[in-house]
């Protein structure tokens, strides 16, 4: 492997900032009331979740599988009611958090939040 080569989990600055990313989405997530009703159980569990997929989905330490095995995002989201809307209130939820700790500013930051689209893209499962 290339010595240069940097994943986007190293470019964005790891763990600290994924950390501090998780901080500051979670509790808009839970004031939120159209996703409030998808998001049950403990704010610390599901920060630690998340956590460790972020950590995982920007190549970084593979935290998730070790744990749970691969994440099939997807797969473990249908039992919740995705919708376009909850998909859109949970990337404006993302992107304020982005804003808060100065991700959105930079190009890795930019290249993270356009992954995340995607992903908020596939993750729906119900019409409104």
């Amino acid at each position: 492997m290339n010595g240069n080569f940097e994943t986007l989990y190293e470019q964005i600055g790891g763990g600290a900032t994924i950390q501090k990313l998780v901080d500051a989405f979670y509790p808009k997530v839970f004031s939120n009331e159209e996703l409030l009703p998808i998001f049950n159980g403990s704010m610390e569990d599901i920060k630690r979740k998340q956590f460790m997929f972020l950590s995982q989905f920007l190549g970084g330490p593979a935290l998730y599988s070790e744990e749970f095995g691969p994440p099939a995002m997807r797969q473990r989201h249908l039992p919740f009611e995705i919708t376009p809307v909850r998909a859109e209130n949970w990337l404006s939820c993302m992107e304020e958090a982005f804003e808060e700790i100065g991700l959105s500013q930079t190009p890795e930051g930019q290249l993270f939040f356009h992954r995340l689209k995607q992903v908020a893209a596939i993750m729906v499962n119900s019409n409104e």
